[in-house]
């Protein structure tokens, strides 16, 4: 099946009166920006918008929403279209897939590779560095004059998804798009320092009590390490704030595989992986029923904490032998 063309979707999108806009569960800087510069354009088209999610949004986030989006799915009773952003299965937002088969008509627009099509119209390309780079080329086809509140949430979008332009998913085309976003009046200094200068100590003291849980594997070309309700409880850390943990393993000399296993419930787990240079972690994350791009991806186990640490685990060790 092959995509949708940009200007098919803003098409559908101004022929529509009402629309829901679906991120991920666990809400990124790359979904909640997409999804919000996306509402608020569409609200400046005539729309009625809003971006509907089921989990809180990431304190250093928080910002971007100036009254886009919802957690009540009746707002919008019979949606002429429901648009999933940034994620490519219902699997990412199980809470609210029964209203997303609401929509008259159903749109996703994604960048991961593993995404495959499921809606009535469908974007994906995962050349895009972020989905924010695909919002952007999906405004300026619904030719809504753009303005700095739409423009700072697409810089978000892409600087937290190139991780500041340092990721190897980073384009020229990054760069380009950015260079337009200051023409819209962007002030980049503040949406950095939203996103990574607004940290809450209770964030530092979960990090320092999950970094003693860190395993290496394979003589330093691994690390995992996870984070418990009971680490939660005893710091005041949020399982939102464990969003960077897997990059800081990255970070670590000689690791090419990182991965942090969250524990979300007594038999449900989530898993952030992440690969340096030779590494493939979507393949990892395929094997444990997940998916995602090749350097970040992430999976869903429906076991105790333990249980899961140990399949994540075994599946890395795998992912390193098999760079030989």
């Amino acid at each position: 099946m092959k995509n949708n063309s940009l200007k098919e979707i803003a098409q559908k999108l101004s022929e529509a009166k009402s629309i829901l806009l679906f991120p991920h569960i666990n809400v990124d800087g790359d979904a909640l920006g997409s999804t919000v510069a996306l509402c608020k354009a569409l609200r400046l088209a005539g729309k009625e918008a809003w971006v509907l999610l089921e989990d809180d949004i990431p304190a250093n986030l928080r910002f971007l929403d100036k009254g886009y989006c919802t957690w009540n799915q009746e707002l919008i009773a019979e949606p002429d279209i429901c648009m999933c952003v940034d994620c490519g299965d219902k699997g990412r937002f199980e809470k609210r897939a029964d209203k997303f088969d609401e929509g008259k008509i159903t749109v996703c627009v994604d960048h991961h590779r593993t995404t495959e099509f499921f809606c009535d119209y469908n974007y994906v390309d995962s050349e895009e560095a972020a989905t924010g780079q695909i919002v952007f080329q999906l405004i300026k086809e619904l030719g809504t004059e753009p303005d700095k509140e739409i423009g700072e949430a697409i810089y978000a979008a892409i600087i937290t998804d190139t991780g500041n332009y340092q990721y190897s998913n980073t384009q020229k085309k990054s760069h380009e798009i950015t260079m337009e976003l200051y023409d819209w009046g962007i002030d980049c200094n503040k949406v950095s320092v939203e996103i990574y200068e607004n940290t809450r100590m209770e964030k530092i003291l979960l990090k320092n009590l999950a970094m003693e849980t860190l395993k290496v594997l394979e003589g330093g070309k691994g690390a995992i390490l996870y984070v418990t309700q009971e680490m939660l409880e005893k710091t005041g850390g949020l399982m939102e704030e464990t969003e960077g943990f897997s990059q800081d393993l990255r970070s670590i000399a000689g690791v090419e595989y990182a991965a942090v296993v969250k524990e979300y419930g007594p038999e449900l787990a989530r898993v952030s992986f992440r690969a340096k240079t030779k590494g493939d972690v979507a393949k990892i994350a395929q094997r444990l029923g997940g998916g995602g791009h090749t350097k970040a991806a992430g999976c869903t186990i429906y076991a105790p904490i333990e249980e899961a640490f140990k399949m994540v685990e075994k599946e890395l060790i795998t992912g390193i032998k098999e760079l030989g």
